[in-house]
């Protein structure tokens, strides 16, 4: 002979009540709803770094470009990238455009010049990020970044 109770619990161990799916489901959504926007930030804040390391690298390029032929250059093939002209989406995931200007129009001193910019692709996902909306490299090393606004903003996307 079983104790009812026992007989009750027995057939409760099969499954879980409706009750307890619901109550696992909203505790489900409330964790994904505080982890998603935390994720999405720390995503753009990854694209932004390879928008950064990109600029640096053509930096690079551009001053070796320098030392052989005392110019530099805004012919994309003779710092090592082929394809269409600038802008040209130089990094693997396509989410910046990168473009260089030969001389910087802004610069004022003597001797050669360039500037380089890194702007999100329009049709990324990363177009959607305000606060670095575009990031510069000129052939002192100076690096500035500015908000969608035009606003500078160095300090935050630079992490100067």
């Amino acid at each position: 002979m079983t104790h009812p109770t026992l007989k009750q619990f027995s057939r409760r161990i099969g499954g879980f009540t409706l009750i307890e799916l619901m109550i696992a489901c909203v505790i489900l959504a409330i964790i994904v709803a505080v982890a998603l926007p935390s994720y999405n930030q720390q995503t753009q804040k990854a694209r932004r770094s390879d928008a950064r390391n990109a600029l640096l690298d053509l930096a690079g390029r551009e001053e070796r470009y320098l030392s052989v032929s005392s110019a530099y250059t805004q012919v994309n093939a003779n710092v090592g990238y082929g394809g269409a002209a600038w802008p040209q989406t130089v990094m693997p995931n396509g989410f910046y455009q990168v473009s260089v200007a030969v001389p910087d129009p802004a610069y004022t001193g003597l001797g050669p010049s360039f500037i380089l910019t890194a702007v999100p692709v329009p049709t990324s996902v990363q177009a959607a990020d305000t606060q670095c909306a575009k990031f510069t490299v000129n052939q002192v090393g100076k690096q500035t970044a500015y908000t969608s606004a035009n606003v500078d903003n160095t300090t935050t996307c630079w992490g100067l």
